[in-house]
Formats: C-alpha cells, structure tokens, sequence
C-alpha cells in the first residue's frame, strides 16, 4: 500500500489518507464575510473526490483583518450557521474538516484600517498600517480567542493558526516587519511573545487538533530562515501540526517555484522536530507526493492549486498509484 493513501492519527483525530486541501483564498463571499452556495460546492466536490482533510481559505477573526473584503469571517456569532453548514457538508462527503483562522494584518485591502507590529508598509499597492498598542494587541488577541472559540462550535476537526505568508501573526515574527522595542519586539524570544500567548490561550480550553501554517524562509539575509522555526518549535510544545509554507513577508521577491520547492523546509522541520509537519508547493503528481512521503520529508501532502484544477485529484492520484479506495457509486465505473 502507498503512504499516500495510509490512515494516520494526529492528536486522536484519524486521516483516511495523506491528502490535505490546502487553505487558498477563492473570493466568493459577500462584503460581510458569509458562506456562500459557492463554499459548498467547491468544497464539497473535493470532499467527494476523497481528500483526507480540507482546510477552509484564511478566515478573518475580524472585519479588517480580512485580505479583501471577499473572504470569509469569523468574527461573528451571525457566521456561525453558515459555517457549520459547511463544515457538515464536507464531514458528510467523508473528508474531515479544518479552517484556518487569520488576521491579514498590514496586508489587508481594506482601506484604511491596516494594523501592525510597525508601521513598515508593504509597497504603494497598500496603505500604510497604524502600529498597533498594547491595547490593540490585546484586542486582536481576544478576536483569535473568540474565533477559536467559534471554530469549536461550528465543528471543525481541525484549527490552523496562519503564522504565514507574511500576514499578522508572521509580521510579528519576522524582524523584517517588528520593529518594536517593548515586549513585542527587538528579539526573537519577543517577536514570538504574539503567537505564544494566543496559543496558551487557546489551550485553555481546546484540546483538539491545533495545526500552525508558517513561512519557513522569507527569502531575505535580515529575515527568517529554517533554522529559526527549528529553535521556535523547540520552545512550543502546544501545536500537533506545522504545515510548512514560505515568503510572503517581503512582495515581489523572484522564487522559483519549480515542483516542490518549498518540500526542502518540511524536511529539515521533520529531521529536527518531534511533531508531525506538512509539505506544500507545486506538488501536482501523486508519484512526486508518494516519494516526498517515501524518502520521510513530510507526514501530509498540501495540495492547492492542482486541486483547484481537479477536484478528483485525489482519486485520479489513486489510479496513478494503483490503489483501491472506496468510491462513490458514480465514479466507480470512471476511474
């Protein structure tokens, strides 16, 4: 039997399989924030294509932490229905189901409402963020916790923090963008202060599947680099997961991103840590998905964009690799 296509159980939550639907920005909320019949076709196929675990795109813990004002949100007790709803139709389709809560911090498109770490802008495509107080970081705190919160009750199996893509919780790691001086800032040990108190919070009061999405490298002599996460992680001991991404955090830098470049970073994190990790980026075969499993460079498979391609990618990997899994009537006669 391939790895790809073989149970695992983390944190007592047990996978059919390997295959993750990555979390991708699609866009087709409303202005407020609420799941659309669009979330529920869209991923119900690909639950019906047998992926292991969907993560829903970034889901904004408040209205101007959203990327655009296209994404979903979680900041209200009035999404809750909607969620749940679609958490329901990818649970009963066979795939479990996870949501990546975010906060698109000096990213964020909505005009005039950016906050940060700093106030470092990120080019003249945005606007230029107000550094955030004591207060502030308070407030965006408790926006986590009740999104979490939220997360909970709408059933989600899995919660993923997105520590990435040079979003809020990253620009809090990367010295790139903190540049405070007070117990937020000016060292490694207080750019991760942020993130670590979310997380012991959220511990608090959650005992289930906890994944962190991160950007292993972004690409930059002054900012982070693999060898940072390892020496975090170490100091973490309260995520099951770490889904292993990179850049973000400066625009328009020039990655090549041939096939499965960022698969590199997983594997370092996996030599290093004692958690399970996830490889992502431009893996689009399940040959290239089974080795990367193989040769132990990751645990999971992110698969995004191949995905949206064809959300039978997983059974079509199934027949690539010769595997028998269990069909829906419909495409037993197709594959």
């Amino acid at each position: 039997m391939s790895i790809l296509f073989s149970p695992i159980i983390i944190n007592k939550l047990a996978l059919k399989n390997r295959i993750v639907m990555a979390p991708m920005c699609i866009l087709m909320s409303d202005n407020q924030g609420f799941v659309k019949e669009f979330h529920h076709i869209h991923y119900g196929a690909r639950a019906i294509g047998q992926v292991g675990l969907i993560i829903l795109e970034a889901t904004s813990i408040s209205p101007e932490g959203r990327i655009t004002d296209a994404d979903l949100g979680i900041w209200n007790d009035l999404h809750l229905e909607g969620l749940k709803e679609l958490c329901d139709t990818i649970k009963k389709h066979g795939a479990k189901a996870g949501i990546q809560i975010a906060h698109a911090g000096r990213k964020s498109r909505i005009p005039n409402t950016a906050i940060s770490c700093s106030n470092v802008v990120v080019d003249d495509r945005y606007s230029a963020p107000r550094e955030m107080t004591l207060k502030d970081i308070a407030t965006v705190q408790d926006q986590f916790i009740s999104s979490v919160k939220r997360a909970i009750k709408a059933g989600f199996d899995v919660i993923e923090l997105h520590a990435a893509h040079g979003y809020l919780i990253n620009q809090f790691l990367s010295p790139i963008t903190n540049h405070r001086k007070d117990d937020y800032g000016n060292s490694p040990e207080n750019r991760a202060r942020f993130l670590k108190e979310i997380l012991a919070r959220i511990r608090e009061f959650y005992t289930g599947v906890l994944f962190i999405r991160i950007s292993a490298s972004d690409y930059k002599k002054e900012g982070l680099k693999v060898a940072d996460y390892i020496k975090l992680f170490k100091e973490i001991d309260n995520v099951d997961f770490v889904d292993v991404s990179s850049g973000g955090i400066v625009d328009g830098l020039e990655i090549k991103a041939k096939a499965g470049y960022q698969v590199p970073f997983s594997k370092t994190l996996k030599k290093h840590l004692t958690i399970p990790v996830g490889a992502v980026g431009k893996i689009n075969k399940a040959k290239q998905a089974e080795n990367i499993l193989q040769q132990n460079k990751a645990d999971l498979i992110f698969v995004g964009r191949a995905l949206n391609r064809n959300p039978n990618w997983a059974i079509q990997a199934a027949y690539d690799l010769k595997e028998e899994i269990d069909l829906p009537k419909a495409y037993k006669v197709s594959f």
